[in-house]
């Protein structure tokens, strides 16, 4: 799942350099560059990947952090 994560942030970037310089540490707003707009996009493009909702009221800033923070959040919204 992380990978999968690392490519949808890749192709939400339109990077694919970061297929190689991001990993589990990695922070999705300062590593990953990601803006508001492409954050948005991400997690749209997560939940078709993953067919979850992500419940925008309760979604916490700190799944952001990393994507080994944001691929847990993920694996918890599909019971993995």
């Amino acid at each position: 799942m992380q990978q999968k994560v690392i490519e949808i942030i890749a192709e939400i970037k339109e990077d694919p350099a970061l297929l190689q310089t991001l990993d589990g540490s990695s922070d999705l707003t300062i590593d990953a560059a990601l803006d508001s707009l492409q954050i948005i996009n991400f997690i749209l493009r997560i939940e078709d990947e993953f067919n979850i909702e992500v419940d925008f009221d309760t979604f916490d800033l700190e799944h952001l952090k990393s994507v080994d923070r944001f691929t847990g959040y993920v694996a918890g919204l599909t019971g993995q």
